[in-house]
């Protein structure tokens, strides 16, 4: 992946992909057990979406359906659907069982940024350019697409009116990006203008509007838990905010606010930052800027900068955490190579064996009385006849596979090269390893298929 073929964007992690091993399958009471991330997607210029497997590094999917650079791209829960929206107008889902288009949705104007619903993979928001959000719903084979309000919900008295000059502010208002709560219920919008707008899902009405910045909202994203929400801004400023629980019953929108609990930003520089995401836990926020090639790391509990990830010597565009892995993916924007970061993990020699124990030096080993005791034929034979004479249940039937689990899907892990869709000249260097040829290689090989293609020829 160092070496991509074009200019790469958006690499993203799918949220929870389904492992092949049936030992631990997921159940109804811990949806989580069983799953683990082990695929990234990523986007090409010519608009290819390329997904690769990060147990071998190979790839498991090419998909190939737009005609312009990708913009944003967005898992299903289950790892199964995938949406990529591209500057060509269009959406596309996808389906990785077969890698097959499960739908295609053509808009009036190029997307900016589109996300799945966290619990229905047929449904998803989408912000255009210079046009009105939409809520597509896909179910059906002709979408059904509903046009969402830009203009925020201003606090008025009974009676009051809007005044001229703020319905002429209102109608410039444009959404820059969209995204689902935790729990599907609400869309949260950001605008051109610093709104954020709450959004009900069932009516497309907006239910409470709230002044964040006065610069334009680039990017939204929540916590897992979807109580935490950080926003990058035009204004140079990285957000984190505390959203309430838009499902409590009762709930008065009136009284609903937005805390703002820290401001992130670069003091000495002053630069903008092109990216930003949470960490796993959400007790980490980081963020790419303009014009450097460095990962800033905040801590959320005191606000203070934690760590400069040093990177390559070309600037950084998209950046994401692995959901449950020690590691940051980023995305150059020069060379278009996607890089990762990660922690040395040091070895544990006491995996090898449940007795064996780590010494910092070394010590002398005295062996016990009959460790090495070399037993009689006659009493192995004997502990051989005592383990025949165990019972064995054969009356007890293993529990079947729930409807849930027989509905698990899981991409296959490619530890073979031959499985892999790439068109990159790899080899294998181990169990579940590869790497590219280097062009010494690759030369060497064309010429010794030229020479058995000659000495074919003579042959014949």
């Amino acid at each position: 992946m160092a070496n991509a073929p074009l200019y790469s964007t958006c690499p993203v992690f799918n949220k929870l992909s389904y492992r092949p091993d049936v030992r631990d399958l997921p159940d109804r009471d811990n949806p989580g057990r069983g799953r683990d991330t082990q695929h990234v997607s990523v986007s090409i210029v010519d608009g290819t979406v390329v997904t690769f497997d990060l147990e071998t590094n190979g790839v498991a999917r090419k998909l190939r359906g737009h005609t312009r650079q990708v913009q944003s791209l967005s898992w299903s829960r289950d790892g199964r659907y995938l949406l990529s929206s591209a500057q060509d107008w269009k959406c596309i889902l996808w389906d990785l069982h077969d890698g097959s288009k499960l739908r295609t949705v053509r808009f009036e104007a190029p997307v900016y940024i589109a996300e799945l619903h966290p619990t229905n993979h047929l449904l998803f928001v989408a912000s255009l350019f210079e046009d009105q959000p939409m809520l597509v719903d896909v179910s059906s084979a002709i979408p059904s697409k509903r046009q969402l309000p830009s203009a925020p919900k201003r606090p008025r008295l009974d009676g009051e009116d809007l005044s001229e000059k703020q319905a002429m502010q209102d109608a410039k208002q444009s959404t820059c990006v969209t995204i689902f709560t935790g729990q599907g219920d609400h869309i949260i919008a950001g605008t051109n203008k610093g709104w954020l707008n709450i959004i009900d899902v069932d009516s497309c009405t907006i239910l409470y509007s709230s002044r964040l910045c006065s610069g334009v909202i680039i990017f939204l994203r929540l916590t897992a838990s979807g109580r935490d929400m950080v926003s990058n801004a035009s204004d140079k400023i990285i957000r984190t905010i505390q959203i309430p629980n838009f499902a409590q019953p009762g709930l008065d929108m009136e009284r609903v606010k937005f805390e703002v609990e820290h401001k992130f930003l670069d003091t000495i520089n002053n630069r903008p930052f092109n990216h930003v995401v949470f960490s796993p836990t959400g007790d980490y926020v980081a963020a790419s800027a303009l014009m450097n090639h460095d990962i800033y790391v905040w801590e959320r509990h005191n606000g203070t900068l934690a760590e400069f990830l040093e990177g390559p010597k070309e600037e950084l565009g998209v950046i994401e955490w692995h959901p449950n892995r020690p590691f940051v993916a980023a995305c150059g924007l020069e060379s278009g190579c996607i890089y990762f970061w990660s922690i040395e993990a040091s070895q544990r020699w006491s995996a090898l064996a449940p007795d064996f124990a780590e010494v910092e030096e070394n010590v002398e080993y005295v062996e016990r009385e009959d460790e090495f005791d070399i037993h009689p034929i006659e009493e192995i034979h004997k502990r051989r006849l005592d383990l025949e004479n165990e019972s064995i249940d054969v009356l007890s039937v293993d529990p079947v596979k729930s409807d849930l689990q027989q509905d698990v899907f899981s991409m296959p892990v490619l530890l073979d090269v031959m499985d892999s869709d790439s068109d990159e000249e790899v080899i294998t260097v181990g169990p579940g390893t590869m790497r590219r040829k280097s062009p010494g290689e690759v030369r060497h090989m064309n010429g010794a298929n030229g020479n058995d293609d000659q000495s074919k020829s003579r042959k014949r």
